[in-house]
């Protein structure tokens, strides 16, 4: 597939996709014209690149990541220490967002739940 046809199925912008082939994050065959060609495996791999992007994760801790997946699915691999130290350290900046996101999220829920009784009352 094309890179428009690529964004249009993954929801993400033609420009972050060149972005994030810049930061050696997704790679795309070429075409005889020059023309990116993507399979469905690049854009699983888009997907999960944008939505580690959009969850708070700086592009150079995604390529670190997905490079420790990849290695991870060929064979028993570890990090150097330096690579553990930063994921580690992301890690707990991670568990942070989240923990304020559920709050989040319960908070929503129960107001929702509130109201909905309140205008069941109400009928």
């Amino acid at each position: 597939m094309k890179i428009g046809e690529l964004a249009e199925r993954t929801k993400v912008a033609p420009r972050l996709i060149r972005y994030y082939e810049e930061q050696g994050l997704l790679s795309a065959e070429r075409a005889e014209n020059g023309y990116r060609r993507y399979t469905d495996a690049d854009a699983e791999r888009l997907t999960r690149v944008a939505g580690l992007v959009r969850a708070g994760i700086p592009t150079r801790l995604v390529k670190v990541l997905l490079d420790a997946e990849d290695a991870a699915a060929k064979l028993d691999a570890t990090c150097p220490r330096t690579v553990a130290s930063m994921l580690s350290a992301e890690l707990d900046g991670l568990e942070d967002r989240i923990a304020c996101l559920t709050r989040s999220r319960d908070t929503i829920r129960e107001f929702l739940a509130r109201t909905e009784v309140e205008i069941a009352q109400r009928a």
